[in-house]
């Protein structure tokens, strides 16, 4: 199993995009590594938009951004409302300053944004929210993921397969 010993933390808030949180959470348990779901409280249920709870192992504001190697923000609805706390945008600030990986997917590229991270960065997104990522000062590429450095970002569920592959090489040079 190639991410045996890694732990990842995962953003998660009502109406995540189901797919787009429990695929790269699936995926990357089936390589070995712990994964952890980090959402406004410790031990709620969240239900994505399509009516998949998720539990959240730890609140935002009790985790400790060094104990991880990487962080996911999936994407949905989800996103608009986890930027909104600072706990979260301190978290994406400290793996970014740190070089750490991190997977964004769909609408997740708004709490990069609010966080102030992608000045300069290559990254895709939903085309939803293409603008603001170029407002942000991005640089928008219309693929199925764009690696640059240490931020993997991707489309939308049917390019999870290929989010995943690269997420999966870029762990593995940790």
């Amino acid at each position: 199993m190639k991410l045996t010993g890694k732990k990842i933390l995962s953003f998660v808030h009502h109406d995540f995009e189901d797919l787009e949180l429990w695929y790269p959470i699936l995926r990357l348990r089936e390589e070995g590594a712990e994964v952890h779901l980090a959402g406004e409280e410790k031990g709620k249920d969240y239900i994505g938009k399509y009516g998949v709870p998720a539990t959240s192992d730890f609140a935002w504001g009790d985790i400790t951004p060094s104990d991880y190697d990487a962080l996911l923000v999936p994407g949905g609805w989800a996103p608009d409302k986890i930027r909104r706390f600072p706990e979260v945008l301190n978290i994406v600030r400290y793996m970014d300053k740190n070089n750490k990986p991190i997977g964004q997917i769909c609408h997740a590229g708004w709490v990069l944004i609010s966080a102030d991270i992608l000045k300069g960065r290559k990254v895709t997104s939903t085309p939803g929210i293409k603008d603001d990522m170029a407002n942000a000062g991005a640089e928008w590429i219309d693929e199925a993921v764009v690696v640059d450095g240490n931020l993997i970002s991707s489309r939308r569920p049917p390019d999870l397969p290929d989010y995943l592959r690269e997420f999966i090489k870029v762990m593995e040079k940790l």
